[in-house]
């Protein structure tokens, strides 16, 4: 009886020692991931979220002032 019990505390301890082993690639797998979808957005210059919101500002305040040149240019014309 003493036998077949430490057989399945060897067992135990070799599945943990596994799963530990797994866990561990597992973490060095995302690292080698994350760093490598890092370094392609860096290669691929795209622009921040603030840039972005910056320039879609900056195209609505010419769009509004090009309504109002638009608007004036007509009321000239209408003279």
């Amino acid at each position: 009886m003493q036998t077949q019990s430490a057989i399945f505390d060897e067992i135990a301890k070799l599945m943990t020692e596994a799963a530990g082993a797994a866990d561990g690639v597992r973490r060095e797998a995302e690292t080698v991931m994350k760093s490598r979808l890092q370094s392609l957005l860096a290669d691929m210059d795209l622009v921040t979220r603030e840039e972005f919101e910056v320039v879609q500002e900056m195209a609505r305040t010419a769009r509004e002032e090009n309504d109002a040149l638009k608007a004036r240019i007509e009321a000239l014309e209408n003279r």
